[in-house]
């Protein structure tokens, strides 16, 4: 297809009778589908149903003899810290086990960082003036509205292809009202990118006003490939003890979409002095970890190489999904100029960049024909793009003929709201 920006205005305009006939067509099969939010499928959950067997005729005693059905082992117990040592890029002394959700993990050191400080600090975050965090975009809604629900300010860097833009982070970072900075580093929500290994470097060597600052590194996609390759990242607390910068980075990670959604265990992984800081803050409020869950994984997983190949089961249900949405992108799209769009080969989204000033429109054309997305904006603090133009599409729920269809109707709202600016902005030169 040609450039829509080349089309001379009757061009255009039959453009636009086709297009607005091809979007009435989709409108008029009744659809009513959900491309929202990247939970994983039933499909995916299928994988992991033997989690619910247990224990039938195992016992309830860790590998030391101890009853995991009793209190205690707030760390959680050493075979699932073993277990999940490489996923995770940390030796077992220096990983912590919780419970379902990394990012309950991840607020409650915003929040124990707000009230009593980090190893570092010479008063607790909540006393500085005005603390603010960096934001690379697009990115993880979620992330935003912690920051957003305790008041902390919060400044957008642009992602490059190989991580957030280091020039831009380093001139932030070197604000000591700067306090920590939000890092997805593989497969990163939505673009997909890897962070290179120098941009990893240099977010752990870099000078920064704040002498407690902090990378809240979380790893949400650490196994979660799309392809044959398994992509590596550098492991950032190794860089941050070279650097002489050793309590620099907070690890997050969990098995939400490794095993049970809401059934799964979620880590912490530091330095050995936040090790210490998380324990102490977090025995205030727990006595201790579900530890019946931690044997449960550890009995079916079984080692990184039973990990790697429960992935593998994971990436020949989504791989198709995520296929299905680029071709479509690519059929309808490819060479009108109007979108571009990311071909992840890990993790849970597509980040469609879609012409500025229609991203909402595009959501708005898609709800009236029954396409759920999420709304625009999403990707950005506060929920405000300046561009108006990020997507972030999650395929990985729906059945892969609910991802076909929802795809198709995508690509014909961004090629309406595309058609339908140029035809505006002609009009308003007339």
């Amino acid at each position: 297809m040609s450039r829509i920006a080349d089309l001379n205005d009757d061009g255009l305009r039959a453009l636009l009778g086709k297009v607005r006939s091809d979007y009435e067509a989709f409108c008029a099969r009744g659809l009513k589908l959900d491309m929202t939010r990247g939970k994983p499928a039933p499909e995916q959950l299928d994988l992991a149903n033997e989690l619910l067997a247990w224990p039938g005729n195992r016992d309830h005693f860790t590998e030391a003899g101890e009853d995991a059905r009793n209190y205690g082992g707030l760390q959680g117990l050493p075979e699932a810290r073993a277990l999940f040592s490489s996923m995770l890029g940390a030796p077992a002394e220096r990983i912590v086990v919780g419970d379902n959700s990394s990012l309950a993990i991840m607020h409650d050191c915003v929040v124990w960082a707000l009230l009593k400080g980090v190893p570092g600090s010479t008063a607790p975050w909540s006393r500085a003036t005005a603390p603010a965090f960096i934001c690379p975009v697009p990115g993880y809604d979620r992330h935003f509205a912690i920051c957003e629900e305790f008041g902390i300010r919060m400044l957008p860097v642009p992602m490059t292809g190989q991580g957030p833009d280091m020039d831009a982070v380093e001139a932030l970072a070197a604000d000591p009202a700067v306090k920590g900075m939000w890092c997805v580093p593989k497969y990163s929500n939505p673009s997909g990118e890897v962070y290179s290994d120098e941009a990893a470097a240099r977010l752990a060597a870099m000078k920064t006003g704040a002498p407690d600052f902090r990378l809240f590194w979380d790893n949400a996609y650490a196994v979660h490939h799309l392809t044959e390759r398994r992509h590596e990242i550098a492991d950032i607390l190794d860089l941050c003890e070279k650097a002489g910068n050793p309590d620099r980075a907070f690890v997050f990670a969990s098995t939400s979409k490794v095993t049970l959604a809401g059934g799964g265990l979620a880590f912490f992984a530091s330095s050995a002095a936040n090790v210490r800081w998380y324990l102490a803050r977090a025995s205030k409020r727990t006595i201790g970890p579900d530890k019946l869950n931690q044997i449960r994984h550890v009995r079916f997983l079984r080692d990184e190489a039973g990990l790697l190949r429960h992935m593998d089961a994971h990436r020949a249900l989504l791989a198709p999904k995520f296929d299905a949405v680029v071709n479509a992108l690519e059929t309808h799209l490819d060479g009108t100029g109007v979108a571009k769009w990311t071909r992840p080969e890990g993790g849970y989204f597509i980040s469609v960049d879609v012409a500025d000033g229609t991203a909402r429109q595009v959501v708005a054309l898609a709800r009236d024909v029954g396409l759920a997305l999420t709304p625009a904006g999403a990707t950005w603090p506060h929920g405000r793009d300046p561009n108006d133009s990020n997507l972030r599409l999650a395929p990985t729920f729906p059945p892969l003929r609910d991802v076909r269809d929802a795809s198709e109707g995508i690509a014909i709202c961004i090629l309406l709201a595309a058609i339908e600016k140029h035809v505006a902005a002609r009009a308003e030169v007339a």
